[in-house]
């Protein structure tokens, strides 16, 4: 386990890690500070399941390093109500069984106060029972499931948008710029799923009907077949609910049957490892996203995470997923600060639900009920010939 604690900064002043947290200062708002006090500095120990490894490694490295640049910049003033956050990471390798093992051991450790940004729809429908059970606070799940936000679960937080909010956006477009031929591809797990589920009711909705509908597997051994009986179809553009090899081996099949044909993914495909590894097949490719473009300075947010990105060091490129852990980071601290000097489980499960309309400079969130994310933001992306999100 690896944790994102910042204890003890040496205070010479050619220290390169002390310059680097300090100037991580201007990257959170000063609401979050108090002056620290001896009887106050026991830290908040949070806990995260999370892929480091395995098929989707970069995608949970990306989003466990934009939570850590936050609470890094976070216990550099002192934490929150005097109180540093302590984040302990497990890496489960996107493995529903490993994801399990870790969040009991968390739940089983008393010191642990709240779950925080586990990963995946597998992993997060099989850990969601033994979390309800135990009312440890489940903050900022990553999965667009419909299937992760079950009713009246008062300890279960969700931010991002849905897969259904973002198939709504992709779907709403083609209609609007007049696209009826739709196709769908979709991964044959509880997420693919999910996806395409969302896709049906949204293409039902806009009077749609697929031209095809095919599944691929999550090792992409039938990506080929699939792509073939898509371009069979006939369409003028496919939705792509995949992600990983999946997603890299289902656009390199469809290039080569349909080089041109509009192709439509989920937020979830975005990883910078799946586009270098698509490489020019995944120009023009657009991209459904739930956070701002992680390079558009003008929203204010946005330049508070890349101050806290650079005075990290992270060696990753700033991201759209590292982006989101960052956002994630900034609500749970708020919600921690509304809480008080001394929070408990219940203060804190309350003052996350009084948390409506926030604003985080540019993104908004508002907490109502556990079926429901606390934002709506969707916005439309495209893959550009450098392999970047341009909007």
């Amino acid at each position: 386990m690896m944790t994102a604690t910042i204890t003890a900064i040496p205070a010479t002043a050619g220290n390169p890690t002390r310059r680097r947290l300090l100037a991580a200062l201007a990257a959170v708002p000063a609401a979050f500070y108090t002056p620290a006090r001896a009887q106050d500095s026991g830290p908040v120990r949070i806990a995260q399941s999370i892929a480091l490894s395995g098929p989707l490694g970069e995608l949970g490295q990306a989003m466990h390093q934009g939570a850590k640049a936050c609470f890094a910049g976070i216990n550099a003033k002192g934490g929150v109500n005097g109180r540093l956050i302590e984040l302990t990471v497990a890496d489960d390798g996107y493995d529903v069984k490993r994801a399990l093992g870790n969040v009991k051991g968390f739940i089983d450790d008393k010191s642990n106060f709240a779950l925080f940004n586990c990963m995946g729809t597998p992993m997060i429908e099989a850990m969601l029972p033994q979390v309800m059970d135990s009312g440890m606070p489940f903050f900022a799940p990553f999965s667009g499931a419909l299937s992760a936000r079950p009713a009246n679960a008062r300890n279960v937080f969700n931010i991002r948008a849905s897969y259904a909010d973002e198939a709504e956006q992709l779907v709403q477009h083609l209609a609007t710029i007049g696209i009826k031929r739709i196709a769908i591809a979709y991964q044959n797990n509880s997420f693919g799923k999910e996806v395409f589920d969302a896709t049906q009711r949204s293409m039902a909705r806009h009077k749609l009907d697929a031209t095809a509908t095919v599944t691929v597997e999550n090792n992409a051994s039938d990506a080929g077949a699939a792509a073939e009986k898509i371009a069979a179809s006939n369409p003028e553009a496919v939705l792509v609910g995949l992600a990983g090899k999946p997603t890299i081996d289902f656009v390199k099949a469809i290039r080569a049957q349909r080089k041109g044909l509009s192709l439509y993914a989920l937020s979830i495909m975005g990883a910078a490892a799946t586009l270098k590894a698509m490489g020019e097949d995944a120009t023009g490719i657009a991209v459904s996203q739930v956070v701002p473009l992680p390079g558009n300075t003008v929203v204010p947010m946005v330049r508070e995470f890349q101050q806290a990105w650079k005075a990290a060091g992270v060696a990753l490129e700033p991201s759209h997923l590292a982006l989101e852990g960052y956002i994630n980071a900034r609500v749970f601290a708020e919600a921690l600060r509304r809480a008080g000097k001394n929070p408990t489980r219940a203060a804190f499960i309350d003052s996350t639900w009084n948390l409506k309309r926030y604003d985080l400079g540019g993104f908004e969130v508002s907490f109502s009920d556990s079926a429901r994310n606390a934002s709506r933001f969707v916005e439309l992306t495209m893959v550009s010939r450098d392999g970047r999100f341009i909007r």
